[in-house]
């Protein structure tokens, strides 16, 4: 497959990332915007866990009193709450956010009198996961291995002279962590001090991990070395090629 060919694959991954994490960021707001004002009290639960599945009961954890180490308070729930009591669509929104976030109340935003089904860091990701969609759509190239096809998305300036230079896996590496670092600053900081961050903070700390991990995925997607007949028929930027052992 030549550079600026056919980009087939490409733009079905992208689309794929953008509308599977558009849908996600948008049921997040949907789900308390569209329930009865006041059907979801403040939670407090645990992530990777299922702690709101139950009133009471099996799977009912977030609404028991109980002392939170995590948090270092007591918590005691007044209003018991059960996703699987509300409406399907509401329902798998909130069952969502029960497993994969920790649900609590002061790192949340509420609407409608609700409180959203995932924290506001797991809303900047989803964002940040919406933008890598459009990014891949528009830019990604299948370039043979996962390191050079996520390169691909860079301006065209970058590439030229990361390859000349034979900067590839730096690049890779450095730009993964630039999209992690802030994340993972500001979660080490509050686990180890007193530090409580900002919605604001948490928010913008999300969107760049959000970012890597659809650019990853785009290139894990997207990267087929089946689509070339060697790996010398790879173009990349700046005239570099792959050195294939059967052209030797």
């Amino acid at each position: 497959m030549e550079e600026g060919g056919a980009r087939v694959r490409e733009l079905r991954v992208g689309a794929m990332i953008f509308g599977l994490s558009t849908t996600l960021l948008c049921a997040m707001f949907l789900a308390p915007l569209t329930l009865p004002e006041g059907s979801v009290p403040e939670l407090h639960g645990r992530a990777n866990a299922l702690d709101y599945a139950t009133a009471d009961g099996a799977l009912s954890y977030g609404n028991t009193a109980r002392y939170d180490p995590h948090t270092d308070t007591a918590v005691s729930p007044e209003v018991p709450f059960a996703w699987t009591e509300l409406p399907t669509s509401h329902a798998i929104a909130y069952a969502f956010g029960d497993l994969n976030c920790h649900n609590l109340a002061e790192r949340s935003w509420t609407v409608n009198g609700n409180q959203m089904p995932v924290c506001v860091r797991d809303l900047g990701i989803f964002s940040g996961l919406v933008v890598a969609g459009a990014i891949v759509h528009r830019r990604s190239v299948n370039r043979w291995t996962v390191t050079d096809t996520a390169l691909s998305i860079l301006p065209s300036t970058w590439q030229d002279e990361i390859y000349r230079r034979r900067w590839r896996h730096a690049a890779f590496y450095g730009f993964a962590a630039l999209t992690v670092l802030p994340l993972g600053l500001d979660g080490f900081t509050q686990l180890l001090t007193d530090y409580e961050s900002t919605a604001l903070v948490r928010m913008l700390t999300g969107i760049p991990f959000g970012v890597g991990l659809g650019l990853l995925f785009g290139a894990l997607l997207n990267a087929s070395p089946e689509q070339f007949l060697k790996a010398s028929d790879v173009r990349l930027p700046g005239g570099a090629r792959f050195f294939a052992v059967e052209d030797e």
